[in-house]
């Protein structure tokens, strides 16, 4: 054990952490609940606003392209103004979003504060893990940062339960309730509460401090490093941090281009590469089209809708899983395991849809085994993602690159994430009435193996291993690859 592990492990305040990566998890909360508010409010939002089915769908899907902005954007102004400011501002979005997707008369307007939302989003899926890696132990990183996936996964069934809650006592949706205000409307003003508790919680976390120390202020660095671990050699953990950084400037988004050259760092393109592959392996096409998807496998829309919260409840089981696990069998088993059950479930699946039965009227038609079995295997599916790729993948990006180019790294793995997700969204219904429900499940099976592949090749084990380790390992390997190549030229 090396003396800056011994710091860490015995020494830090353990209280504090828990209570930083907390308040920066609201932001995770934020993001499931963001996302899931609009699942109550579709029919209620076409009625109100006189919407067509292709202004409905852009209503809906609108928020995901403020997703990819807001993580690009996100990460690199981080690094210009650090991430406790960025944090404070994504909290302002998110009730500006509330109020105003709440209020609007139109499908323009609605669209304006959904994208603003979708900004909001994207920040904070990529500034909370960001935080939390930075400030928290090597020993316990791993299941603190998958605290934004558990928040993640509440918020989401949070904002079921307030839509199915206040669409019963209204009547629907589309009617009237308190105020003489639409129900759907309520529903996105709910958020307004969680949003500004974050937005107080911000005001009492400190700034990162690996921000600090880039940006040149080492004695407010070393003040809260202090804290955190208890006054236990801060300025030691100061001057290692600073091995890692560029002193003499704050960090560029050009930093991760390779000096000299118009090409990323390898260690970038895996993180991009990381992050489209946990959308390519379908998650969100179930959890999007959940009722879809059973409907088109002959279910009724009742038995559709339950078994959209049985996903939600195994995802949520299932993460916690991945909290007691990360810290002692380490990312990359994780991942491993997650990839290659995903592809089997999925494959389970695309089998099954494949040999059903189709009605008259082209409707799929499951006998009852193969539609125990399809849940089975859905479930499945959903439980290996939720102890692997759904927190594990976050985790990665916040700790995996070098501390002198984190955000912008992050800014380039955000929008390749969050543009993933928009494409595959938008794909689905297409590939769904042109290929089918079983060759669509086939090729989200045909990613898992990819994924397996990329991670067996690419990533390296993380755990236990302090940010300023990493960074160094990542220069010490960058340097090497640099000799090799000259030699050869």
């Amino acid at each position: 054990m090396t003396q800056f592990d011994e710091i860490n492990t015995s020494r830090h305040n353990t209280a504090y952490v828990i209570f930083l990566s907390s308040v920066a998890a609201i932001g995770g909360f934020l993001f499931g609940f963001d996302s899931g508010v609009i699942n109550g409010t579709v029919s209620a939002l076409q009625q109100s606003f006189n919407s067509d089915a292709v202004g409905t769908g852009f209503n809906v899907a609108s928020m995901l392209l403020g997703c990819a902005v807001g993580a690009f954007f996100a990460g690199m102004l981080a690094d210009k103004y650090g991430r406790k400011t960025m944090l404070l501002a994504t909290a302002v979005a998110f009730i500006v979003s509330a109020w105003g997707s709440g209020i609007s008369s139109s499908s323009a307007e609605f669209v304006f504060y959904r994208i603003l939302g979708g900004l909001a989003v994207g920040g904070a899926s990529i500034l909370a893990p960001a935080y939390i890696s930075e400030i928290a132990p090597p020993h316990i990183r791993g299941r603190l940062a998958s605290l934004q996936q558990l928040m993640i996964v509440i918020g989401i069934l949070v904002a079921f339960f307030s839509n199915y809650t206040i669409a019963r006592l209204a009547g629907g949706a589309a009617e009237s309730f308190l105020a003489g205000y639409g129900a759907w409307r309520w529903m996105f003003w709910v958020e307004i509460i969680p949003a500004s508790i974050f937005l107080i919680g911000l005001l009492f976390i400190p700034e990162s401090p690996r921000y600090l120390v880039a940006a040149g202020r080492y004695a407010k660095a070393e003040s809260i490093l202090a804290r955190i671990n208890n006054h236990i050699r801060a300025q030691e953990l100061v001057e290692q941090i600073k091995t890692t950084v560029l002193e003499s400037r704050k960090p560029r988004f050009t930093d991760i281009f390779i000096p000299g050259k118009f090409n990323l760092y390898p260690i970038v393109w895996i993180g991009i590469g990381l992050a489209m592959l946990q959308q390519f392996t379908g998650i969100n096409i179930v959890f999007y089209y959940g009722a879809v998807l059973w409907q088109a496998a002959g279910f009724t829309e009742a038995d559709a809708l339950l078994t959209s919260v049985i996903n939600g409840s195994v995802n949520l089981i299932f993460t916690f899983v991945a909290i007691a696990l990360i810290d002692k069998v380490g990312r990359k088993p994780l991942l491993l395991v997650g990839a290659l059950g995903q592809a089997v479930m999925l494959g389970t699946m695309a089998f099954i849809f494949t040999t059903g039965d189709l009605s008259p009227d082209g409707t799929l038609q499951l006998s009852t085994k193969q539609a125990v079995y399809a849940l089975i295997a859905a479930n499945s599916f959903i439980a290996f993602f939720a102890f692997s790729w759904g927190p594990v993948m976050w985790v990665m990006l916040g700790e995996m690159f070098p501390n002198r180019f984190r955000g912008a790294a992050l800014a380039l793995c955000g929008i390749g994430q969050w543009g993933s997700n928009f494409v595959f969204t938008m794909s689905f219904p297409l590939m769904l009435t042109t290929i089918g429900l079983g060759f669509s499940y086939g090729i989200y099976a045909a990613f898992g193996l990819v994924a397996f592949i990329f991670v067996k090749k690419f990533i390296v084990e993380t755990k236990g291993k302090t940010l300023e380790e990493m960074s160094k390992d990542h220069e010490d390997l960058l340097n090497a690859r640099i000799k090799i190549k000259e030699k050869q030229e």
